[in-house]
Formats: C-alpha cells, structure tokens, sequence
C-alpha cells in the first residue's frame, strides 16, 4: 500500500499555465484577424430585417390604398407594429426603425434606419422603399 508522501510526490502529465495562456493568446489573434473579413456577412444579414421589413410595410401600404384610395403615413393605421428596438433595452430585437417618410395620394416613401453601427465605421445603414415595390440602400454600412 502506498503512503500519502508517494503520491503526493508522484508526477502527473498535465499541461501549465503558461501552455495554456500562449494557445489562448493564438485563438485571439487568429479571430481578431478573421473578424474584418466577417463583418461585412454580419452587415448583410442584418439588412435583410430591413429589406423584410419594408416588403410587409409595402404590402400593406398596398392593401390600404386598394380601400381608401391613398396612402397612409400613419404605421398604426395600416397595421404595422413595430418591434421592440435593441436600443430600447433587453427585450428589443429590432435592429431597424421602421418609418414612413412621405405619402401622398399617389404614392409613398418609406424607409429603414438602423440604430446599430453594425461594423463600428460611424455611419448607420438606411434602406427606402415606395409605393412600386423599388427597395434600394440609401446609406451602405
């Protein structure tokens, strides 16, 4: 039987700290170096919410006009919620604020800000749309 001086003096295969801390030390640099080369996929997910977004906004645009015979610059009043935004605390998950900026009687703009600076370049991307469905980027993150 073994005593307890045995096994306490008894060498185990283990790694050290110091092992440990350059293989984390290497996993950061490899992701700081790769980080650049996603943001732009980060930036063009998170514009589809808009593009999404502004499709049901026309649809409905659409679908109010076919009653009243002009649009509406109302949200509330053709049936758009807008989601909780991600700045408006934990439980936002919008990452656009949805706005209607001009409509007429013939025709409407609307269009999409976002309220995160998605790749941290300073400028927030802004999407529009109209009354003929023509969605295009205003103001590319």
């Amino acid at each position: 039987m073994r005593t307890k001086q045995t096994l306490l003096r008894k060498k185990l295969n283990a790694y050290t700290l110091t092992e440990i801390l350059v293989v984390l030390v290497i996993i950061g640099i490899l992701i700081l170096m790769a980080l650049p080369n996603l943001l732009p996929l980060i930036t063009k997910a998170k514009s589809l919410e808009a593009k999404t977004q502004l499709n049901h906004l026309q649809t409905l645009e659409q679908s109010y006009f076919y009653e009243h015979s002009k649009y509406s610059k109302d949200l509330t009043e053709i049936g758009f919620i807008q989601e909780k935004l991600v700045t408006d605390g934990s439980e936002g998950r919008a990452n656009y604020r949805i706005e209607i900026s001009n409509a007429t009687n013939t025709g409407f703009t609307a269009k999409a800000t976002a309220v995160v600076d998605f790749n941290g370049n300073g400028t927030f991307n802004v999407w529009e749309i109209d009354q003929n469905k023509a969605l295009k980027e205003v103001t590319p993150d």
